[in-house]
């Protein structure tokens, strides 16, 4: 029998998310390095690819305000429905959803009219040279918003808007998207690497 895979959902409370707000380091890993989170200092956040919103509640977790923006129907959808259930979770729950504020539309076109010190783009990443099947998750993330193919304009424009600096987030081994400008410097992990522009 064919296995039916299971539906979709943004999980606040439970699964990987509940266990980096547990276990993750805190303002020592790489994202929140790359944000600029640091003692003292926490940036505003523009998420400007939200997905599934792991990224901005991780750095809610650690203080910062951060903005989600989503230009697809159905995973703004699943966003605020997952936001929604871990704002009823109440107590640590509802105080990071708290800093989380939710945007539908197009990052190119919100981004000028928002206002953050550090904005942060994980567009879909280019297919694997390796043929082996990228994660079941991420391969239903990509079969709603489908390939980011404007990912170098939507750099260009949030350079040119954020207040200090913006982050790529992007596979360790991949080339460096192209019509971009040099990275300042980068954060690399094990499979994935974090290309910051500094600006302002």
């Amino acid at each position: 029998m064919k296995q039916v895979e299971a539906e979709l959902r943004v999980d606040f409370v439970e699964g990987p998310v509940a266990h980096r707000l547990r276990f993750g380091g805190g303002r020592g890993q790489d994202l929140a390095k790359a944000i600029g989170l640091r003692a003292g200092k926490t940036p505003t956040v523009i998420d400007a690819t939200a997905g599934l919103g792991r990224d901005s509640f991780l750095l809610a977790s650690l203080g910062a305000q951060v903005t989600l923006i989503e230009r697809s129907e159905k995973m703004h959808a699943l966003l605020m429905q997952g936001m929604e259930r871990a704002e009823k979770e109440g107590g640590q729950f509802r105080e990071i959803i708290g800093r989380m504020t939710l945007l539908k539309g197009d990052a190119k076109d919100l981004i000028p009219k928002l206002s953050g010190d550090a904005i942060l783009i994980d567009p879909m990443h280019p297919a694997r040279k390796k043929s082996a099947l990228v994660k079941r998750e991420l391969r239903q993330v990509r079969d709603i918003v489908g390939t980011d193919d404007d990912a170098a304009d939507l750099v260009r424009v949030a350079i040119q808007h954020a207040r200090k600096r913006v982050v790529l987030k992007w596979p360790a081994k991949a080339d460096p998207i192209e019509g971009v400008q040099v990275c300042t410097h980068q954060i690399r992990g094990k499979t994935t690497r974090y290309d910051v522009f500094m600006v302002g």
